[in-house]
């Protein structure tokens, strides 16, 4: 499985010791931090227009994609709803695929549209564009809070009732390797 670098980030949660259910709910809590604080950006760009600094909201976007997407909904994606899809049917169809994998998709569409957005008024500094930018932040931020509560509500749940014990050890431990545990650098 690919290596990811997250060495940039800090106060990554150490998942070591957890079950890959546990696991991802620690590093939920990591992701609605930085989306707190992305939104806390928003908040200062809407109040005073000389506060934004491409680096900070540049910043942001590497740490989704990063940690958010390329660590945990890929480590979720290809090995817990991965087992989820192939073994349980039906209503991990409607969880999954339906719910939480369009979520993935619309997180993914709206950091796209974030980086451009942040982009577009470095260049021009204009009104239009410093909202155009608090949009799509914010449609993440309201998106990724809805996502982790699904998840952790719903989706987990009912994966520890359909997973069985050996096969929930199996899939953590294919989470453990995934991605090398910010704890070991």
């Amino acid at each position: 499985m690919p290596e990811i670098d997250l060495s940039e980030f800090c106060d990554l949660p150490d998942t070591s010791q957890l079950d890959i259910v546990d696991g991802m709910m620690a590093e939920h809590q990591r992701i609605i931090t930085e989306a707190d604080d992305l939104e806390r950006l928003c908040l200062a760009l809407l109040d005073d227009k000389s506060s934004f600094k491409l680096d900070d909201w540049l910043y942001k976007v590497r740490f989704i994609r990063t940690y958010a997407d390329a660590a945990h909904h890929r480590k979720e994606e290809d090995i817990l709803y991965a087992y989820l899809l192939e073994n349980v049917g039906g209503p991990a169809e409607s969880l999954v695929r339906h719910g939480m994998l369009v979520d993935h998709d619309r997180g993914r569409f709206c950091v796209r549209n974030m980086e451009q957005a942040a982009l577009q008024l470095d260049k021009s500094g204009d009104d239009s564009d410093r909202l155009e930018l608090i949009a799509w932040a914010m449609e993440y931020v309201h998106m990724i809070r809805a996502h982790v509560e699904r998840e952790d509500k719903v989706v987990y749940p009912f994966a520890r009732r359909t997973v069985p014990a050996d096969v929930m050890a199996r899939l953590t431990d294919e989470a453990h390797g995934y991605v090398a545990d910010p704890s070991s650098r």
